[in-house]
């Protein structure tokens, strides 16, 4: 296999932004969003709101991605149209600009450094720094890394983590996050004034709480997977951390659809600024890439990941705490 600098300058050439193209898939999936909305709404049959309102989950998750590819400028880096779009989106999604970009740029700038990797990620203990903490202090660690967090995402991992605590922390800085609790709160209280609780529930409660655990578990899984590597410091690099620490999320071609391609999670982080939509085609392109940790949404995988808890440093590998 060739260097991992070289892997990086190979992809290179995928990272181009196609104007049309980029427009195209924001436009589109805004149109289907927007669509799947008012199909949740009481004038359309109750059967029809039931179908509508996970598809609203699914297609918010898409309009996710694609701002967090705009938020790394791979797409319409030189945009002011674009960019002001994906601000207001980031409000409209209780994930705002000022605080997803700078914890997300740390994230990748620290991908699974053991020292630096509670920043915009999940935290990761060592088991002898799970043995030495306070009880206290692992029942706090263990409820940040649990599935119900996951699950709930919607309020824990959005409400909480995004809007609620930077804007205690850094009011001034994190003024959008004021902003996004505005905006939903206005939009709760509007749905469930003009069109009753079941259009609240359907409309905003569930596709929120789908999109939300499952973007949450999205950014666990890519990075807590069996074979996962976490270096301190020392031998850490940019290219190795993103080769043997983040994963390849295998998934159908609608689920790439809706999700993104996020799934080839180790070429976003070899290259952040290769679009969305060429991720499969540098996949293709460069045989190495093809030699991936993998994981996948099936059941059993998605179990063989929640159960990692703390990194073990004699192994070399993440297990979970029973046991310790």
């Amino acid at each position: 296999m060739q260097s991992d600098k070289t892997l990086h300058f190979r992809t290179k050439a995928f990272a181009k932004d196609n104007p049309l193209k980029s427009w195209w898939c924001i436009l589109s999936s805004t149109v289907l969003l927007i669509a799947a909305a008012v199909g949740t709404l009481p004038a359309f049959p109750l059967a029809a709101r039931f179908f509508f309102s996970p598809l609203l989950g699914l297609l918010l998750v898409r309009l996710f991605v694609i701002y967090h590819d705009q938020q790394h400028r791979a797409i319409l880096p030189r945009s002011k149209p674009a960019e002001f779009f994906m601000r207001v989106f980031g409000i409209f999604v209780l994930c705002p600009s000022t605080i997803w970009r700078s914890s997300h740029d740390y994230h990748h700038a620290h991908n699974c450094k053991l020292r630096s990797a509670n920043i915009g990620s999940y935290p990761v203990m060592t088991r002898e720094q799970y043995q030495k903490s306070s009880t206290s202090d692992r029942f706090k660690y263990l409820l940040m890394r649990h599935p119900l967090t996951i699950l709930f995402g919607y309020v824990v991992v959005f409400f909480l983590g995004m809007i609620i605590i930077p804007l205690i922390n850094s009011p001034r800085k994190h003024y959008d996050s004021f902003l996004a609790l505005l905006v939903h709160l206005a939009l709760v209280l509007a749905v469930g004034i003009h069109f009753g609780w079941v259009a609240l529930g359907l409309t905003v409660l569930l596709p929120f709480t789908i999109a939300c655990a499952l973007g949450s578990y999205l950014f666990y899984a890519q990075h807590n997977f069996p074979n996962v590597v976490f270096k301190d410091k020392a031998g850490w690099t940019y290219e190795g951390a993103a080769l043997e620490s983040s994963s390849y999320l295998q998934t159908n071609a609608v689920m790439a659809w809706f999700t993104g391609n996020i799934g080839y999670h180790h070429i976003h982080h070899l290259n952040h600024r290769i679009p969305f939509y060429r991720l499969p085609e540098t996949y293709r392109a460069i045989p190495e890439l093809r030699a991936a940790k993998t994981t996948s949404l099936n059941p059993m995988e998605i179990f063989r990941c929640l159960r990692l808890k703390v990194w073990c440093v004699e192994t070399q590998r993440m297990v979970g705490v029973r046991g310790l």
